[in-house]
Parts: structure tokens; C-alpha cells; sequence
């Protein structure tokens, strides 16, 4: 008489494998995508006309330029980017009323009472050969600049950090620094 084989288990195979499979999905991390947030303007009416808005002042543009190169330009001087957040901040927040820094207007803010609320917006412009890189570094350093003086003047009125602030003191430093960053179309300069 033949001698029958034994048979290999293979109901626990498919557990094995289920657990192999949750193991590797917990510990596998997934790379996450980077973006800017930001809200666009709402679309204008239709019957909107474009002539009858003013034209702004040069003095309240603060323009920066990034050329193919990765080279920025910053209100007519070569810079590089570590230097970009300061000189935004100067620029938002004018402290001594500068003639070359942005107008400001007189406003009740809830908190605050009267404040100069600034003017000024950030104009960036691109090349097309600007690297993906240099473009995201300059973004962080503008947005960046805004947040940090939020955050300075959170600390100075409430000895808190802006974050840990109720939502209506947020919204009056808001006010009083409002995110104006305007991006340009794309210009097709120079080639990599």
C-alpha cells in the first residue's frame, strides 16, 4: 500500500499574507504633494467696467521678478531669497510712515482702534524657465513675511502666539496685514 504525502496548511497562508499586507501598508509612508493655498478673487459681474477702477501708485507695488536663471529681482536690485521675507515686511508694514513705502488708510479695527491699515500689495513675476524650486522658496519667504508680522503683532497686543488666538482677534490682525500677494502670468524670457 502507498504511503499518502501530507498536505501543507494552507488556510493560515491567507492569513500570513493579509498581515504582511497590512503590515507594509501602516509603515509605508506616502509622499505628499506641496501646494500654495490660495483664494482667488471672486469673479467680477458681468456688467462690471474696468475703466472706472483707480490706478495704484507705484509706491504701494513692491515688485519682485524671478528670472530662468533662479535670479530674483526685488524693487529694481539684485537679491537673493533669504533676504526677500525682511524686505516684505518692511515694505507691509512701513513702521515710520516712509514716502517710498505704501499709503496707508485710517480704519477702526475691533481690538486696535484707529490703525493705518497699508496699501500695499506684492506683485511676483516668473519666467517660464524659473524652476519649480525657486518658485515655491520665493512663495514661502512672501507668505512667510506676512505670517511673521501677524505673529509680531499678536504677541505685542495679547502675549499670545496668532494661532492660539480666538477666531475675531485673528480676523482684526487680518486686517491689519492682509495677505495681497498678486502673481503675474508667466513671462517667456529666457530659455533653460
Amino acid at each position: 500500500m502507498a504511503r499518502k504525502i501530507p498536505e501543507i496548511p494552507a488556510a493560515s497562508l491567507a492569513d500570513i499574507a493579509f498581515m504582511l499586507l497590512i503590515f507594509f501598508l501602516v509603515t509605508t509612508t506616502m509622499d505628499v504633494d506641496s501646494g500654495l493655498e490660495r483664494r482667488l478673487p471672486p469673479m467680477p459681474p458681468p456688467d462690471q467696467v474696468d475703466d472706472d477702477t483707480p490706478p495704484i501708485k507705484e509706491r504701494n507695488v513692491f515688485v519682485v521678478l524671478v528670472n530662468a536663471q533662479d535670479q530674483l529681482l526685488v524693487e529694481g536690485e539684485w537679491t537673493d531669497v533669504k533676504n526677500l521675507r525682511d524686505k516684505a515686511k518692511e515694505f507691509m508694514a512701513n513702521p515710520n510712515n516712509d514716502i517710498n513705502l505704501p499709503e496707508k488708510n485710517m480704519k477702526e479695527i475691533p481690538y486696535f482702534g484707529e490703525v493705518g491699515i497699508t496699501k500695499g500689495v506684492i506683485s511676483l513675476r516668473n519666467d517660464v524657465g524659473t524652476s519649480y524650486g525657486t518658485y515655491i522658496a520665493v512663495q514661502n519667504e512672501l507668505v512667510a513675511a506676512i505670517n511673521d508680522l501677524r505673529e509680531d503683532l499678536a504677541q505685542q497686543k495679547f502675549g499670545k502666539s496668532y494661532d492660539k488666538l480666538e477666531a475675531d482677534q485673528q480676523d482684526a490682525i487680518k486686517e491689519i496685514y492682509p495677505s495681497k500677494i498678486s502673481e503675474a502670468e508667466p513671462k517667456k524670457v529666457g530659455g533653460r
